[in-house]
C-alpha cells in the first residue's frame, strides 16, 4: 500500500507582505492557503504543492522566493509587479458584466 507523508510549507513573509500590500492597494482581501510537500514513503518521489492565493474568486499559485505568480494553472504566469494591473482589469471585467446583466 502506498503511504503519503505531507509536510506543510510556510509562506515566505516577504512575499506574503507584497501580495497583501498589492491587494490592500486594490481594495481587496486575499485568501492565503499554505502549500505542502507530499512524499511517497520508501521512495525519492516528492510533489511540491504551491501556495494558493485566492483573489476575487481567481486562484493564483505561488512558490516561495519566486517573482512569478501562476494564474489558475502553471501554464499561465504573471510577474508579481503586474499583479495590481491584473486585479484592476478583473474589476473592470466584473463591472462590465454587472452592467450587461442589468441591461438584460
Amino acid at each position: 500500500m502506498i503511504k503519503l507523508k505531507t509536510k506543510e510549507l510556510h509562506f515566505d513573509e516577504e512575499l506574503k507582505k507584497k501580495i497583501e500590500f498589492i491587494c490592500d492597494f486594490c481594495n481587496t482581501k486575499p485568501t492565503i492557503i499554505n502549500g505542502s510537500i507530499k512524499n511517497i514513503e520508501h521512495t525519492n518521489l516528492n510533489y511540491i504543492e504551491p501556495h494558493r492565493v485566492i483573489i476575487k474568486g481567481i486562484t493564483f499559485l505561488v512558490f516561495n522566493y519566486s517573482k512569478t505568480i501562476y494564474v489558475g494553472s502553471l501554464a499561465n504566469s504573471l510577474e508579481i509587479k503586474d499583479l495590481e494591473s491584473f486585479i484592476k482589469s478583473l474589476e473592470n471585467v466584473l463591472k462590465s458584466n454587472q452592467l450587461l446583466l442589468k441591461c438584460l
